[in-house]
């Protein structure tokens, strides 16, 4: 059964919240959906978009380096996956320490670390040494994803979730546009080197911005999600909470097999891991195959594959969270619904961008892909924040970024192999698309069991926070 959409909840009701330990409560008005405003959303999505440049600046980049260093198609693809199965390994004891430790500090960590070991992209001198670096930095760049989706989770309720998580999502994907044009436009124009200096310097600003936001209590935005979809009634009890998780947790093989036992996070997990195997493989090559197949320059095609994505990305969040957050509650499982359809519409229109021939349709249907994909990608982020609870939502998002990370990273590299094997990039490109389709229909069957899943996550969020 779904909880009950606010319409007659009083208008203008306010109550009064502990979020911040050691901080007088905050007083909070019904149903908004920013209670605590849109910086945190604004600075996380910052993170995100600063190191998805940084990582595709190397995509964009990729013909000039290829030149110089002299290395095929399925060693460009390792370079990938390597960062990628390297942070596969440490996102579990990450996800399990963004459950336990201060998140705000753990997020600029990371963005501080990784930007020192960008600069070492620029100075290496051959392959192995351009594989050992992007390898540690791919590991470090995924890292502050559990802590800041739980950060974001508990400074958002439901009216605002999908939008809050939209927001990061959108600067994490448009940076790989954004990422690409650059690395292409600066590869031409000053040296593919020059690019990686660069951008460490707005990652150093992007970390010490983090230490801004406060740290909120665990589960604070479920608490005002339940809160917001009474019928009358005041505000739940709001005592002074602690920001840790339990004195004791299980341990971690356990906590992961409890997650593992939420059917809609299985859901979530599988559709965003095949998603990202596509997308992965995608923006990582679109740019050499716009080179190749259209016999644009290195600036050129990076613009194009570049623009496209950017705009339907852009365009997909945006109407992909209105979609989500316009109507909490009257419809069953809505935000897994519009993340299944968007996943089904990229994958068509994907399919499209493979078969037609003609740079400007192609491009088109490239763009529309970009759209669809966006869409799901701002609602199944948000039904993941919603369907586990508060205490163990970092490891929930580990799980997650997880499972995107070795989809991402099998993507660049089995493209590779492929057009290795075929000596085409086009019919490399199609083998993608049997996945995506599988993986939107995995999502769509998950629908059922969302609102039953968000609705134990929420109440145990409380309970939790509520214990002496």
């Amino acid at each position: 059964m779904s909880a009950p959409a606010p319409r007659s909840e009083p208008e203008g009701e306010r109550g009064a919240f502990t979020v911040f330990p050691g901080r007088p409560p905050v007083t909070v008005r019904r149903g908004t959906p920013a209670p605590f405003g849109w910086w945190p959303a604004v600075c996380i999505a910052l993170v995100a978009a600063v190191d998805r440049i940084e990582y595709n600046l190397l995509a964009g980049a990729l013909p000039r380096i290829q030149e110089e260093f002299g290395f095929g198609d399925a060693a460009a693809g390792a370079i990938a996956t390597g960062g990628s199965l390297a942070a596969v390994v440490l996102l579990l004891p990450a996800g399990r320490l963004a459950d336990t430790a201060r998140r705000t500090w753990a997020v600029a960590t990371v963005v501080a670390v990784w930007s020192v070991l960008t600069v070492g992209t620029g100075l290496a001198g051959g392959y192995l040494t351009l594989f050992t670096v992007r390898m540690f930095l791919g590991a470090a760049g995924q890292l502050y994803n559990p802590p800041a989706s739980s950060l974001l989770a508990d400074y958002y309720p439901g009216p605002g979730r999908t939008r809050a998580f939209g927001y990061e999502r959108m600067a994490y994907f448009g940076g790989l546009p954004i990422g690409v044009i650059a690395g292409g436009a600066l590869a031409q124009s000053v040296g593919w080197r020059t690019g990686f200096f660069l951008v460490a310097v707005p990652g150093l600003l992007t970390a010490l911005l983090v230490l801004t936001l406060r740290e909120p209590v665990r589960g604070t935005g479920d608490r005002l999600t339940l809160w917001y979809r009474r019928e009358g009634g005041g505000p739940p009890a709001t005592g002074a909470h602690s920001t840790g998780s339990p004195a004791a947790p299980p341990p971690l093989r356990g906590q992961v097999g409890e997650l593992l036992r939420i059917r809609t996070l299985r859901t979530v997990v599988t559709g965003l891991g095949i998603l990202f195997f596509g997308l992965g493989g995608l923006f990582y090559w679109m740019p050499s195959y716009y080179g190749r197949f259209f016999g644009l320059g290195e600036a050129e095609a990076a613009a194009v594959a570049g623009g496209a994505g950017l705009v339907g990305i852009v365009a997909g969040i945006v109407t992909g969270s209105w979609l989500g957050d316009r109507d909490r509650g009257a419809r069953r499982g809505r935000r897994i619904a519009v993340g299944g359809a968007g996943l089904l519409f990229g994958t068509a229109a994907l399919a499209g961008a493979v078969a037609v021939p003609v740079l400007v349709p192609q491009a088109v249907c490239f763009t529309l892909a970009n759209f669809g994909f966006a869409a799901a990608l701002a609602n199944l982020t948000a039904a993941n924040a919603d369907v586990v609870a508060a205490e163990r939502r970092g490891l929930g998002f580990a799980v997650l970024q997880l499972l995107v990370t070795l989809g991402g990273s099998l993507g660049p590299w089995l493209i590779g192999l492929a057009s290795d094997a075929t000596g085409s990039l086009r019919w490399a490109f199609a083998a993608v698309l049997a996945p995506l389709l599988a993986g939107s229909v995995v999502v769509l069957r998950g629908r059922h069991s969302y609102e039953a899943d968000a609705a134990a996550a929420a109440r145990r969020s409380v309970c939790i926070a509520d214990a002496p």
